[in-house]
């Protein structure tokens, strides 16, 4: 059965913080996914599974561990990309390979336009990328599009998540661990009048986590 691991550790804390203000330009937004994302890898990859191996030191012979199992990142076009750096500055080994999903405005559910899969699994443990779990249809489709293709083991990694994205990506798929730095309270409704926000978006928040990293919000 899948887990829902809230961050607790103060630099995260005051890292998402510092996040979600709406004056945090670009770059530093940017930087900030990165850091995040570094500090939730500890958590996620905790149980990855290692081997002894034989170290000689300068001074005598050790005895240390190696990964045993190979590691690959799917960030959700184009948001996760951004946390693709955080992981790769821990596991510079690590595959990467891309899904492309939008949300229709309409009907608040995913579309998929990219899949850059291989023909058959290389790895034993796969990671999502996705900084926002919103109303959770990305992230359920992804986990469906990873099982088709042979995934075995997948885990799903997110900076700020809503309970209504976790309740659905939960009851999909209960075998999907999900690690997040926050846990926020609703989404937003149906506009009701103009100039109300769109729907789906995560209160508080931080808007576009796209946008904001590339600069097109």
């Amino acid at each position: 059965m899948g887990k829902v691991h809230i961050a607790n550790h103060p630099l995260i804390r005051h890292k998402v913080t510092k996040l979600r203000r709406a004056e945090t330009e670009s770059r530093k937004f940017r930087d900030l996914i990165r850091e995040i994302t570094i500090l939730l890898a500890f958590e996620a990859t905790a149980d990855l599974a290692t081997e002894p191996e034989k170290v000689q030191t300068p001074l005598a012979e050790a005895d240390g561990f190696v990964l045993q199992e190979r590691i690959g990142l799917v960030p959700v076009l184009r948001a996760g990309l951004g946390m693709v750096n955080g992981m790769w500055e821990l596991m510079p080994q690590a595959e990467v390979w891309h899904i492309g999903l939008y949300r229709d405005e309409r009907t608040l559910k995913p579309v998929e336009y990219y899949n850059k899969l291989p023909v058959a699994p290389t790895v034993q443990v796969v990671l999502i990328l996705d900084p926002m779990l919103a109303t959770g249809g990305s992230a359920t489709a992804t986990v469906d599009i990873l099982k088709r293709w042979g995934a075995q083991r997948i885990k799903y990694m997110g900076i700020i998540g809503a309970p209504e994205g976790v309740r659905a990506l939960s009851e999909a798929h209960p075998d999907v661990d999900i690690y997040l730095a926050a846990l926020d309270d609703h989404l937003t409704p149906e506009p009701q009048k103009e100039g109300d926000p769109p729907a789906g978006f995560i209160v508080p928040g931080l808007g576009d986590a796209g946008d904001r990293q590339f600069g097109t919000g």
